[in-house]
């Protein structure tokens, strides 16, 4: 089954937002909680923890990805096995993305040789920039890993395609020496029609395309994972969308155990963009004045309390420090549970890389909780690629796969708390700064 972020589509009016003294109020309430806009100091342990996690993760886009496309396979089996057949072998273009940030992170920490990866990299963005099939520099979601053929009669998506090209512009400047890879993700990032990709509206960037019906209904109008996406096309130099673009979609206020934030549902919409984009020390400057990375502090305190509030509901399931849920692969398919509010197919599992993806914003409590969870269920759901993509914890059941996307997070995320290096590259691409102070994000 595809394992496609999900979105919501529902158009919270402007007035309901929450006001500056509200967030004075919270970023005051998580002034000790702060680490990660910062350096964080890790220990010993820790480093060995997150060096061991984030080895692992990358093993996954290194042996995952296509030899001769690039491309990263949606999925894999835990333990590794490679599967080349039917469903097995389709590729997402997100994933792909992912992969190619891994590959700078593999070279710095000299995992592989960093020749190696420089030959991926320009494997992969020689075959979107010249083979892959593409509208108007928009990708489609899901394509068979070998041949780059459209799986599943997917839709041409934005936000995949935006997760992609964050990959390629990483690359860009990580291998900025390399002239044959700096011309090919300029290419690819140059072709992106931004503005067709606004279907007659302004400012509201659609969903996707589909070659048998069109524009997909739905628009990016509300608090997403899309962010990113946005930045690249208020920042692009052939196809800029108007900066007014970035408040054109609406904000939803949530107040949860003290907590109050944009809520964006599935934990890794908050998530997401922050992998690449740095909105440390940043806030935009129209009413409610919000900081992005504050807001995605506050997220992942209140879904930690979310959790524990599960616990006479899920007996042996949340504790202190075994918690997360987020959209994943469960008994009965991909379901993009989530809470506060409860979604209703909530049954006790966790999903590790809801902690994971936001090692970046509140190390303290999410390295706690990955390394109890290691500790307390050990092989059963540790493996070749670190954890599972979910398990029970007490009736037994882990998912036998992994996910690229889920890997992905917890790559970027360990690797920005460590090093802040993931944020580093992708910063000297003076499209997206450009992008930011145009859009009113100011520097505090």
């Amino acid at each position: 089954m595809p394992s496609a972020p999900v979105r919501r589509f529902s158009v919270i009016p402007m007035h309901r937002v929450v006001s500056r003294r509200t967030f004075g109020r919270l970023a005051a309430g998580l002034a000790l909680q702060r680490a990660a806009t910062g350096k964080h100091r890790l220990s010993t342990t820790q480093e060995r923890f997150l060096e061991d996690l984030s080895r692992r993760a990358f093993r996954y886009f290194w042996e995952q990805a296509d030899s001769r496309t690039g491309l990263v396979r949606d999925r894999a089996r835990t333990d590794g096995r490679l599967e080349t057949r039917g469903e097995r072998n389709i590729a997402s273009i997100a994933a792909t993305g992912f992969g190619l940030t891994a590959l700078c992170i593999a070279a710095e920490r000299r995992w592989i040789r960093r020749e190696e990866a420089e030959a991926r990299v320009q494997l992969t963005l020689r075959f979107f920039a010249e083979e892959a099939e593409h509208q108007r520099g928009w990708f489609y979601h899901f394509m068979d890993a070998s041949s780059g053929v459209r799986a599943w009669k997917c839709e041409i998506s934005s936000i995949d395609t935006a997760l992609l090209l964050a990959g390629v512009l990483t690359a860009r400047q990580y291998f900025a020496a390399n002239s044959g890879i700096t011309e090919l993700a300029r290419r690819i990032y140059e072709r992106t029609d931004f503005r067709w990709m606004l279907k007659d509206h302004p400012h509201l960037l659609s969903h996707g395309w589909k070659p048998e019906t069109g524009f997909l209904s739905n628009r990016w109008d509300d608090y997403s994972e899309h962010m990113v996406l946005y930045l690249m096309a208020i920042g692009s130099p052939t196809s800029a969308i108007p900066p007014e673009a970035w408040y054109a979609w609406s904000r939803e206020p949530l107040t949860y155990a003290g907590f109050t934030y944009i809520d964006g549902d599935p934990l890794f919409v908050h998530q997401y963009s922050h992998a690449w984009v740095d909105f440390r020390g940043r806030r935009e400057n129209r009413p409610p004045h919000i900081e992005w990375f504050e807001n995605s502090i506050a997220a992942t305190h209140a879904h930690r309390a979310f959790c524990l509030s599960l616990r006479d509901k899920f007996p042996g399931c949340y504790s202190e420090n075994v918690w997360g849920i987020t959209a994943s692969d469960s008994r009965h398919g991909y379901v993009a549970w989530h809470g506060p509010p409860p979604h209703p197919a909530i049954d006790g599992t966790v999903v590790p890389c809801a902690a994971a993806g936001s090692l970046m914003f509140a190390p303290e409590i999410c390295l706690a909780a990955l390394q109890e969870m290691k500790r307390r269920f050990g092989r059963r759901i540790w493996g070749r690629y670190g954890f599972a993509d979910a398990f029970h914890p007490v009736d037994g059941w882990v998912n036998p796969d992994v996910i690229g996307i889920d890997v992905g997070i917890t790559l970027l995320s360990a690797e920005n708390v460590r090093t802040g290096n993931v944020w580093r590259w992708f910063m000297k691409n003076v499209e997206i700064s450009r992008a930011m102070d145009a859009a009113g994000l100011e520097r505090i």
